[in-house]
């Protein structure tokens, strides 16, 4: 489950994690009503899950009740990248000095949590990456082990943050951690991480992914479960039991395994397409689970082309190219589909699909290949 900014904030205050005095609203009489009892300046603060809120004009400083209701006014409703703002946030607003990024997450492949802290923040952290990497300071921990504060110290002093901010922000640091674990996280990220011009470290945004397997443990999530705005995509295929996520893009994906499936992604960005989904069938691709897929897909109006990707290596190729076969007649596609099939029997597979090939079927012998005639047809060529 991901938060909204105001319910990371939150959920980093039960940890002792310092953020800005704020409150939340959902009409511009609440925002104004949040304003004055905060003080001025505000800043009020669009609520979606996405990022670049600030270029889209979701973030505004506001210096009396006028200013606040005009941008509370035209903030609320604004579409942000297929996001329709339902609420604000007006925060205190904050002389900052500096800002910072840091972040933890797991490392599946090495079995350990993950850290990342950098001195440039304020940016997505992907822009860092391509323009600094090597100001982006890595620190796998062990999870049986843990952060101490000695470690968090030595982390902020390799990441080159500010003297001033060093003692306050490794100590941050440690509560962060304790958050991301004992809180249950997914993802635990801090953009910016700011130094104000008095000398305060405090969390000036929140990005929190909860797990969702831990809510058992959790009954306190619920409030924030109501407020929910699940993207209808992703809820359709959550009740066929597939792991999906929704994008902005017009190629849809289906793959067999969440690497191969990310790897599907950026080969699709890379011949210059956007996919509109991520979808991982896991290891079963049977007719049933195979309808489930196209139907999610099928149900995206964005969509205007397919890519099924399928690496057979316990799931048989043949087995995928039957499953293929019999979920074409179960759903009326709105969009080609192409097909890349290698692995296990999959001489045999394409055999068994090669009488059923068409302008809407095609199928391609690479990844690449198939990448390149998906983002064709979804562009209309």
């Amino acid at each position: 489950m991901d938060l909204f900014e105001y319910q990371g904030k939150q959920y980093f205050a039960q940890f002792g994690i310092p953020v800005s005095p704020g409150g939340e609203a959902d009409t511009v009489d609440e925002a104004v009503a949040q304003a004055e009892k905060i003080g001025y300046p505000v800043v009020v603060k669009a609520q979606v899950r996405v990022g670049g809120r600030g270029k889209a004009g979701g973030i505004k400083l506001a210096n009396n009740a006028d200013e606040v209701r005009e941008h509370a006014g035209n903030i609320l409703g604004m579409d942000i990248k297929g996001h329709i703002v339902r609420r604000v946030w007006i925060e205190l607003s904050s002389d900052i000095a500096k800002e910072y990024y840091v972040s933890f997450t797991l490392d599946r492949p090495n079995k350990v949590y993950l850290g990342m802290l950098s001195a440039e923040g304020g940016v997505e952290i992907e822009e860092v990456a391509v323009s600094n990497p090597d100001a982006i300071i890595m620190l796998s921990i062990d999870p049986t082990v843990g952060l101490d504060l000695a470690t968090a110290t030595k982390w902020v002093a390799d990441a080159k943050l500010d003297e001033q901010a060093r003692e306050q922000a490794a100590a941050l640091i440690v509560q962060l951690y304790t958050c991301y674990v004992d809180g249950d996280c997914d993802l635990a990220e801090i953009n910016p991480l700011i130094l104000t011009t008095d000398g305060i470290v405090r969390a000036l945004d929140a990005k929190v992914t909860l797990d969702a397997n831990a809510s058992y443990r959790h009954p306190e999530w619920e409030v924030w479960s109501a407020t929910d705005t699940e993207d209808p995509r992703e809820a359709m295929a959550k009740e066929k039991g597939l792991t999906y996520i929704g994008l902005t893009g017009d190629v849809g994906i289906i793959a067999n395994g969440a690497g191969l499936a990310m790897s599907t992604l950026d080969v699709v960005n890379q011949v210059g397409g956007e996919a509109a989904n991520f979808l991982d069938i896991g290891g079963g691709a049977n007719a049933d689970v195979m309808t489930a897929a196209l139907e999610v897909i099928n149900a995206d109006p964005a969509v205007k082309s397919i890519f099924v990707n399928i690496f057979g290596g316990i799931t048989r190729v043949d087995e995928v190219a039957k499953g293929v076969i019999e979920a074409l007649k179960r759903v009326d596609l709105k969009s080609p589909i192409v097909l890349r099939l290698d692995g296990t029997n999959a001489v045999e597979g394409r055999a068994l699909l090669a009488e059923h090939l068409n302008e809407n079927l095609v199928a391609e012998p690479t990844m690449l290949d198939a990448a390149r005639t998906a983002v064709a047809m979804a562009n209309g060529r």
